[in-house]
């Protein structure tokens, strides 16, 4: 069980990397997310770009430096590491119960699946015969204390050439890893991905249409 005070320290890691990543988010919304009580600090910077900050049943924090090709770690004990350098220029992050890495590898078009010994799988990277254009963000499904690995994953394009997909869209990849099923493809710019407990109701933040997060869009899946 973490202490309450490092609770609120791998809080504040988790919001630097999205403030950071969200450039656009003023004072009022990070003080509605803040802890009462809780103080926010600054505790590592000299990033060029963080994304997809996820947590291990450690608390361990693992967060992405996109442009510069890495994933760092964000150790329990207070310290910064770099843990897999290149790593696809990897995105969003997402851990399963196995202390399985799922990482959208967007320069490699693919959902990676990266083991404890950083050995690396490649468990997805196109649809209907056609690379995906560049993966964002992963959530894994639990259930009744169980991973299920079941996942979604949004799909704004890379900077690779001409994209293949014909619309930027959210997907749901089955339990067998293999069939890959478009749930959304409206949605002008999908980011920033994350389900309920229960597993029943995805969240998806669609920032071309500048849509505040009360109203993001919200499939229903069985």
């Amino acid at each position: 069980m973490l202490k309450p005070e490092f609770k609120r320290k791998i809080l504040a890691t988790g919001l630097s990397v999205l403030f950071v990543a969200a450039q656009g988010w003023n004072v009022a919304a990070e003080s509605a997310v803040i802890a009462p009580g809780a103080e926010l600090q600054k505790l590592a910077g000299d990033f060029s770009f963080t994304e997809g900050p996820a947590c291990d049943d450690k608390g361990n924090v693992y967060f992405t430096d996109q442009p510069n090709d890495r994933i760092l770690e964000w150790s329990i004990e207070g310290k910064l590491s770099t843990y897999m350098q290149p790593c696809g220029r990897a995105n969003g992050l997402s851990f399963d119960r196995d202390g399985n890495l799922w990482a959208c590898a967007d320069e490699k078009n693919g959902l990676w699946r990266i083991g404890p010994d950083k050995s690396v799988s490649v468990v997805i990277k196109d649809h209907k015969g056609k690379l995906l254009n560049g993966p964002n963000d992963v959530w894994i499904r639990r259930k009744e204390d169980c991973i299920l690995r079941i996942h979604f994953i949004s799909d704004p394009t890379g900077k690779r050439g001409p994209k293949e997909q014909d619309c930027e869209a959210v997907y749901f990849l089955g339990k067998d890893g293999k069939e890959l099923t478009r749930v959304a493809s409206d949605l002008p710019k999908t980011e920033w991905i994350i389900g309920t407990p229960d597993g029943k109701t995805l969240y998806v933040a669609d920032i071309d249409a500048r849509r505040p997060f009360d109203t993001i869009f919200k499939p229903t899946v069985h």
